[in-house]
């Protein structure tokens, strides 16, 4: 009896052989790959019959291996994305009329419902909606297609970084491009200025709002879309991954009827949720919010929200006066970007309101100065600041498959790290998807202005005095938190770098 070599929890790379009609062979379930430096035959367990009676009608010579079902449905997977690429090649020369198995960009295409009806039949349709899909599954933020000189991309940002998706033809790309602004409501025949638009898609009973950003670039345009969450993917407080005593400081703090509450970091750090998080925390029946956000990233029930319309005139500082007077407890800012929004701020929590916002700054204490550099006076933050949370979110390495690492004499000096300390490195498995992270962990530093910060800011006090007073008084800063997770086995060297060890 034939003895078959079995592999298990492997990522191989589909070989395409000039001599194999690529087309039969994945019907048959026979693929290919370049394993050790040989072309391997590739076989599943389940498709061994119908794979045996194709190879019997072959001359092939090739050695055989039996996949585990993870390692099998990924390569062939991939090889449906070549079998995809290739036809709506052929589609764009003017064959317009394919069979639908086909033209499936993976197998899940065949089993979905929602987005592949009888009315959305074309390949274009279905290559979009399957990159919607798979976006969601991988539980990306972002889907990026970017156009190059030569082929074009699409990467999924998941847990804060980009991972290569799929290569596909440029002219395949500007259909598809051409697909998206159809589906936002945006010019296709304006390839010349950046264009915003939203959309919606339905999956899995759920639908899913998508901002879509479309941006020209020398070789074609590129294009972002972002996915905005439901109110039912809106954490609560315990769940945001802060510790146990920072999270106890955001509750007490969050008890207060008035003053401006500031979240701080670089875009992608979490600030938004941790925002709606806030919102949840307080929102009761007899207590009023409403939000003016840019885009609405969760769409909540229980409060009211605003998008902010530039081309209308309704701005952030525009649409916050105009909520001052729908009598409100508690307002939420998405950003505060300019010093009219920023003055209308302070005056808001002055009069009696409750006021979360965001700012873009690398650490908590920095915020004052940027607020001050806007031009508010500092006894003015001092009276209407309660605290700010300057927050990261570090990706955690896969436990299934991290190893130790070896820590250089150089970093050990540069971030002040013990020189013997055990760390560890991401390597990649099924379970991480081959990315050796699963996951993410906020960390953050909580700056409270109590009343001696409240004396200080009444003359002209520098950043790094008031952040040297803030460690004195028991503020954690995130180089120490970083520098924690890498010694506790959290995640690895790369990523506290990534991060920003030294801007924290």
């Amino acid at each position: 009896m034939l003895q078959i070599p079995a592999i298990e929890n492997v990522d191989l790379a589909p070989e395409q052989l000039s001599d194999v009609d690529i087309n039969i062979a994945i019907r048959n379930y026979v693929l290919f790959s370049n394993i050790d430096e040989k072309i391997h035959v590739v076989l599943s367990q389940k498709h061994l019959s119908q794979a045996f009676d194709y190879l019997a009608k072959t001359d092939f010579t090739y050695p055989m291996v039996l996949a585990d079902e993870d390692s099998y449905d990924r390569l062939y997977n991939k090889f449906l994305e070549i079998r995809t690429d290739a036809e709506l090649g052929n589609l764009d020369q003017g064959q317009e009329e394919m069979d639908d198995d086909d033209i499936s960009l993976s197998e899940f295409l065949r089993n979905s419902s929602d987005l592949l009806t009888s009315e959305e039949s074309a390949p274009i349709i279905k290559f979009v909606n399957a990159l919607f899909y798979q976006a969601i599954k991988r539980r990306a933020s972002d889907i990026h297609i970017e156009v190059h000189e030569k082929r074009s991309e699409v990467r999924f940002r998941i847990d804060g970084a980009l991972i290569k998706n799929t290569d596909i033809d440029n002219k395949i790309a500007n259909l598809i491009i051409s697909r998206i602004k159809v589906i936002s409501n945006l010019d296709i025949s304006e390839k010349r200025i950046p264009q915003d638009g939203r959309t919606q898609v339905k999956i899995a009973g759920n639908t899913l709002d998508v901002r879509v950003s479309i941006l020209p670039t020398y070789y074609g345009e590129r294009v972002v879309m972002r996915m905005l969450m439901q109110s039912n993917d809106i954490p609560h407080m315990n769940e945001l991954g802060f510790d146990e005593e920072l999270t106890d400081k955001l509750d007490e703090l969050l008890k207060h009827s008035h003053g401006i509450i500031l979240v701080t970091g670089p875009t992608g750090s979490g600030k938004s949720t941790t925002l709606h998080a806030f919102l949840q925390e307080v929102a009761q029946p007899d207590i009023n919010v409403i939000t003016v956000e840019d885009p609405v990233e969760y769409k909540a029930d229980n409060i009211n929200q605003i998008q902010t319309n530039a081309k209308a005139g309704l701005t952030f500082a525009s649409g916050l006066r105009s909520i001052l007077r729908q009598d409100p407890d508690v307002v939420m800012i998405g950003e505060i970007r300019d010093t009219e929004t920023a003055e209308i701020a302070i005056q808001a929590a002055l009069t009696g309101h409750l006021v979360f916002s965001t700012l873009h700054t690398n650490n908590a204490t920095a915020s004052i100065t940027l607020l001050v550099d806007m031009g508010i006076e500092q006894f003015l933050i001092g009276s209407s600041l309660l605290g700010v949370l300057a927050q990261r979110l570090v990706r955690k390495l896969c436990n299934e498959c991290k190893e130790e690492d070896f820590l250089a004499e150089e970093f050990a000096t540069e971030f002040d790290l013990p020189e013997n300390a055990k760390i560890y490195k991401s390597r990649g498995c099924s379970t991480c998807n081959y990315t050796g992270y699963v996951g993410r962990r906020a960390i953050g530093e909580f700056f409270v202005l109590d009343d001696n910060f409240r004396s200080m800011l009444k003359d002209n006090v520098s950043d790094y005095v008031i952040r040297h007073h803030a460690i004195e008084a028991g503020m954690t800063p995130l180089s120490s938190q970083l520098k924690k997770l890498l010694l506790d086995g959290t995640t690895s060297l790369h990523e506290i770098i990534r991060v920003g060890v030294k801007d924290a």
